[in-house]
């Protein structure tokens, strides 16, 4: 575990369920992605982990916002991040959230519809826009296909439309899935774009932005990732093929890969146990669940590495549940985790790389539990 992170569990012993995020990491993590593709401008994932402490931080390392909703960009905007420097890239919005966001100075919106045009033309007369296309998500292992995105043949002809609804179309997104394993599904939507751009020159349109968008993986339990290096290396070459020397703009959206390390959570085990359902299963139940931050669970997608503080006994895989009254709050049940035969109730135990979609999926405090604490060192 991060010795500062360490120190301060051992020194604070805050009470569990707590999140604890150490922003030095965020800030390096930063670095780390600009040196390693300076051909492209950062845009945060505000979604990943909203807390104003993480937007400060990444303000004053220089990076820009891709936020999703109004309430967003008024976090952006409190953290000294200038309109200029936030990018609306929810494609369905409210025509009065779209206003709400011109009144606050924001002028890039995403879209991918003709519904959607038409609302920012109501609302953002003039404003620059991009259209997101739908492209493979193969690897990912939270996929974002289906519900956001045109096909890309009516990328152009909705370009054309909201040029000629007043707007200027400044170029195409794309997203390849969030915790991507597989480099190839960003080369094969900045092909797309290339061959969009193309076509869209034809029709006098004069586009300059690729949004390649985020997803860039950490490593999780059971995942073989590549290196941060791999993956930009072969998306900048695929931008060198398709576009020569002069690359367009090109905008990313990290989110998990920016914040995701730099968190551990902390849990209580409430109880350990052996179920006989067809067979004798060892079950544990964590004071931290399905609903109070690791949505991410669900198809036992993400899973986080946990390790025990002060258990030595040898590991013996286990049910990993929650602490609410649904059953529907059981976290790795196919994919049992291994955690020491003497654990019990009272042990504590980390989930790691845990930064990113935990806080701010902990929303609802259902059946009574509160979020988890949150500590930004």
């Amino acid at each position: 575990m991060n010795p500062k992170i360490e120190s301060f569990l051992s020194r604070e012993r805050p009470q569990t369920p707590c999140l604890v995020v150490d922003l030095e990491t965020v800030a390096a993590n930063h670095a780390l992605i600009a040196a390693a593709a300076p051909w492209a401008e950062i845009f945060y994932a505000v979604k990943a982990n909203p807390a104003p402490p993480i937007l400060e931080t990444l303000h004053r390392a220089g990076a820009s916002f891709d936020a999703a909703s109004p309430g967003e960009i008024e976090m952006c905007l409190a953290a000294g991040v200038a309109p200029g420097a936030i990018s609306y890239g929810n494609s369905v919005k409210k025509q009065s959230d779209i206003a709400r966001a011109v009144a606050n100075g924001v002028d890039l919106f995403a879209f991918d519809s003709s519904g959607e045009i038409e609302k920012l033309a109501a609302a953002a007369p003039g404003a620059k826009v991009f259209c997101r296309i739908v492209v493979a998500n193969d690897g990912a292992r939270w996929p974002l296909t289906r519900k956001f995105g045109c096909a890309p043949d009516e990328a152009v002809p909705l370009l054309e439309r909201a040029r000629d609804a007043g707007l200027e179309p400044v170029g195409l997104s794309f997203h390849a899935g969030s915790q991507q394993t597989e480099p190839a599904r960003w080369c094969e939507g900045v092909n797309w774009c290339a061959n969009l751009f193309e076509r869209a020159a034809r029709s006098g349109l004069a586009l300059d932005l690729v949004n390649i968008g985020g997803g860039f993986p950490v490593p999780y339990r059971g995942d073989d990732i590549p290196e941060p290096a791999q993956i930009f290396d072969a998306i900048e070459e695929t931008f060198r093929d398709r576009f020569g020397d002069r690359f367009p703009r090109v905008i990313m959206e990290p989110g998990r890969a920016l914040v995701a390390n730099a968190g551990v959570i902390r849990s209580e085990v409430l109880l350990v146990t052996d179920r006989s359902y067809g067979g004798s299963q060892r079950w544990v139940y964590l004071d931290i669940g399905r609903y109070g931050g690791l949505a991410e669970s669900e198809g036992e997608a993400i899973q986080y590495d946990l390790t025990v503080e002060g258990c030595s006994g040898a590991p013996v895989p286990a049910v990993v549940a929650g602490p609410t009254c649904d059953s529907h709050d059981v976290m790795y049940e196919a994919a049992m985790c291994d955690l020491p035969a003497d654990l019990g109730a009272g042990d504590l135990v980390i989930l790691h790389n845990a930064g990113a979609y935990t806080s701010s999926y902990a929303s609802t405090g259902f059946n009574g539990f509160a979020p988890p604490a949150e500590y930004y060192i």
